[in-house]
């Protein structure tokens, strides 16, 4: 007789067909992993043999046949009576007594007679399919205890074989009914009802980039976070810096947490769940200490490299013994099929009215008509191609989710089930907005943009936008000059660094201040003389959870630079230290305490003039700590730092000494600093410069500005501003000249290489080293100078340089 019961100490992989792919997963862990470390609670799995047996003894198949003959295959309208049907005639056939108890002297054998409680979960199987995913088709049950209780939630786990949305998925993959099996998974139960849980990948799961270990959190109970309840905790570790042993969590942000699933009890041996208030000192707590974050990136680390593929998991950490644990690990199913060698890229063409905004989920844009429904029941208002805007959405809503063009949700985070789906489908998604339901009006129509980083906007009306799909096997990337990227938003780094590039050119800090910091560093300096009492509350607010408030500064500031070195590591990462101007810095929280008013600020106090100044020394040397955490602590030395603004070679001068007592030093650890050209004097004394400075970053915006004696923020004489008028192009080809001659480094940021042709073979000619463009001009670049070094009367018959590219252009 085949085995009803196998423990996870005697499973492995070799075991899907019999005990579904969730518990092979947890038994090849469970008895190869624990001795690298990683803990997995035990258990055992009540095998498909065992689901068989008790549709075979009850004379269950015909019947369960019957039934599913009635099902409308056309339009599904009955699916949820059909469903409703098959999983009634389960449970009330009664469970053969020698499974009863089977499943019973298992429960007392595997858990040494000790009643505890458990995770009672499906995983289902099929005897030709072992390879085929049922992920989340299936229903489980927490913190089940005692053996009625058990055998009665195995009878449930059984009868979630014919839930509507499974029914509906075996439909569609064209699967028999009665050739796939149920497999019972009974765990250990990890108290994370008084601890906490969550989900993580072993790569980025917006972009699928692979150096790093995300990893996302809440209080109790995970399901709130899987069903889009609350937002989590999410966190990112890169792994290199881990297997280094240095600071490797490079991103921290902070969930709502608003609400955590714990246990009740309800006087029986059936325990239920209540979703109660997260009380408000944790709610502005991390759920995890940065040594357990790094512990749970270790064990990633391990069971990506004992499965060679990229891996999804989940874990918790019970609130009784403290202990983190391992509970699931599976194959990640979206970035990790994905072949093509392209890219696709959406801008949108036009701005409407924002009714809402939440996180992104993807990089495109889709616009249709939204469709407010409160549950899968309302699936028939649904039509194809429309918006499906909701509360939250869970595994019952999957049937209908292929048919929309987008989702829109109240709740959730970028690891919830609206934000897994939306991915595995290439949904458009928006999540966690809190008010859609309020502000979209059912029937409107909307355009959803997820294209602008990881904030999603819901636009009033049907917009227009561009797309683009570019083939990068078709890119010829030159090795000289190189190519590089001009980079500042850090939720855009990922998917950029997947974009044919040497690195990054300019990384400008003023986003990552603006967005991320958002107060004026001299503020946290000091706080007393910031009077204002809604400043003060802003200022406290977001500096809460530290005890010096410049360590928030230094902390966000280095997390943002982070994350745009690991996106390109080990490429060169050329990051400008601060260049607001004054009426720029007055605009940051308590920055008018601080910021002279000035009637040009374009050619005021900006720059390495600040940088020594009484005024600003203490901000500057804030930001110096920021940088020697990222290269230092968390071992980024492709990180090399550029001053702007440098208008004589004294001024230059005093920066480096300034900078070597805030510990950067040039040449040490292999510091390079860099200055940019942006005045006619680093030009002129380029010699000068250069026995002080690595190299010339030249800024070709200001030079023609300064050169032309023209305010580029003037509307007035704005027509007047060419950065290729003939003056301005004589300083450039200059400056390359001097640095090639000097032996320094030189490059150039501006939009003029990607705009003119003419202009790229100038500086190309001239023997530029390196050009940085915004993403959205790359690949024009890039073609400009692949015709700068390959005329087209010089390429091959193959003619391998052009690069391939699809515009979809007007309106969707």
């Amino acid at each position: 007789m085949e085995s009803f019961i196998k423990k996870f100490s005697e499973t492995g992989l070799s075991d899907i067909a019999e005990v579904g792919g969730k518990n092979a997963s947890i038994g090849e862990m469970f008895t190869h992993l624990i001795s690298m470390g990683v803990q997995v609670p035990d258990g055992f799995t009540v095998t498909a043999a065992a689901y068989r047996y008790f549709i075979k003894c009850n004379g269950l198949e015909q019947r369960l046949q019957g039934v599913l003959q009635e099902l409308d295959r056309d339009n599904f309208n009955n699916l949820s009576r059909v469903g409703t049907k098959a999983r009634k005639l389960i449970m009330e056939t009664e469970m053969p007594q020698d499974l009863q108890m089977a499943i019973i002297d298992a429960y007392d054998y595997v858990f040494r007679f000790s009643d505890p409680s458990v995770a009672v979960r499906s995983s289902a199987t099929a005897e030709d399919l072992p390879d085929a995913s049922f992920a989340g088709q299936h229903d489980s049950y927490l913190n089940i205890q005692g053996h009625w209780a058990v055998i009665y939630a195995v009878k449930r786990c059984f009868a979630s074989l014919y839930t509507d949305r499974a029914i509906k998925y075996r439909e569609d993959k064209g699967f028999g009914h009665t050739k796939v099996f149920l497999a019972v998974g009974i765990q250990l139960m990890v108290r994370s009802d008084l601890g906490c849980s969550g989900v993580g990948f072993t790569l980025e799961p917006e972009s699928g980039f692979r150096n790093v270990v995300h990893l996302a959190g809440v209080w109790g109970l995970g399901e709130n976070m899987v069903h889009g309840t609350v937002v989590p905790d999410e966190f990112i570790v890169f792994k290199p810096a881990l297997r280094k042993d240095k600071d490797a969590i490079i991103q921290k942000k902070l969930g709502s947490k608003s609400k955590m699933l714990v246990y009740a009890q309800d006087g029986n041996e059936h325990r239920t769940t209540i979703n109660q208030d997260t009380p408000w000192e944790m709610r502005g707590k991390f759920v995890l200490e940065d040594a357990e974050i790094e512990q749970l990136a270790r064990w990633a680390l391990i069971i990506e490299d004992y499965y060679q593929k990229p891996m999804d998991f989940e874990w918790a950490k019970d609130g009784e013994n403290h202990q983190l644990y391992m509970i699931q690990a599976r194959p990640e199913t979206v970035h990790s099929r994905e072949k093509e060698l392209q890219i696709k890229t959406c801008h949108i063409a036009e701005r409407g009215e924002t009714l809402t905004t939440g996180a992104a989920v993807g990089h495109r844009i889709t616009s249709g008509f939204a469709r407010l429904l409160s549950s899968p029941e309302d699936a028939f208002k649904l039509n194809p191609g429309d918006i499906l805007v909701t509360d939250t959405t869970s595994p019952d809503w999957d049937p209908i989710l292929k048919k929309v063009a987008g989702i829109v949700t109240n709740k959730g985070g970028r690891t919830s089930h609206a934000a897994i789906i939306a991915r595995e489908l290439g949904a458009v998604a928006i999540v966690g907005t809190e008010n859609a339901t309020v502000n979209i009006k059912d029937g409107e129509e909307i355009t959803l943009c997820c294209a602008e980083g990881k904030t999603g906007t819901v636009y009033r009306g049907k917009l227009n936008w561009k797309e683009t799909t570019t083939d990068l096997g078709e890119i010829r990337l030159p090795e000289h000059p190189r190519v590089q990227l001009i980079v500042g938003d850090p939720d855009q780094a990922f998917q950029l660094s997947f974009y044919p590039n040497h690195g990054v050119g300019l990384m400008r800090l003023e986003f990552i201040i603006s967005h991320a910091v958002q107060v004026h560093p001299m503020a946290l300096v000091n706080f007393d003389r910031v009077t204002d009492e809604t400043d003060r509350l802003k200022i406290e607010h977001l500096t809460s959870g530290y005890s010096d408030k410049t360590d928030y500064f230094v902390d966000r500031l280095a997390q943002g630079m982070a994350v745009i070195a690991a996106a390109f590591y080990p490429k060169e990462v050329i990051v400008r230290m601060s260049d607001f101007k004054t009426n720029e810095y007055a605009g940051l929280i308590g920055g008018k305490y601080f910021e002279p008013k000035e009637e040009n600020p374009m050619i005021g106090f900006r720059g390495a003039s600040r940088y020594t100044h009484e005024r600003y020394r203490e901000g500057f040397r804030l930001e110096c700590e920021a940088m020697k955490k990222v290269r230092n602590d968390m071992g980024f030395t492709n990180v090399k730092l550029m001053i702007p603004f440098c208008r004589t070679v004294e001024e230059g001068k005093k920066v480096l000494t300034e900078m070597q007592k805030n510990g950067l030093k040039k040449g040490v650890n292999g510091l390079e600093i860099f200055v940019m050209a942006e005045i006619p004097s680093n030009v002129i004394l380029a010699e000068e410069f250069a026995a002080v400075f690595d190299g010339f970053s030249i800024g070709s915006n200001d030079l023609t500005q300064l050169t032309l004696g023209i305010d580029r923020d003037s509307a007035v004489i704005a027509d007047l501003f060419d950065e290729q008028n003939a003056a301005s192009r004589k300083l450039i080809v200059l400056m390359i000249q001097k640095a090639n001659q000097l032996q320094r480094k030189v490059g150039l940021c501006g939009q003029a290489p990607s705009d003119s042709k003419e202009f790229t073979k100038m500086i190309v000619n001239a023997g530029i080293d390196s050009i940085s463009f915004n993403p959205d001009a790359l690949f024009n670049g890039i073609n400009n100078i692949n015709d700068a070094l390959y005329p087209p009367t010089k390429l091959s018959k193959t003619g391998n340089h052009p690069i391939k590219i699809k515009n979809l252009n007007g309106t969707h």
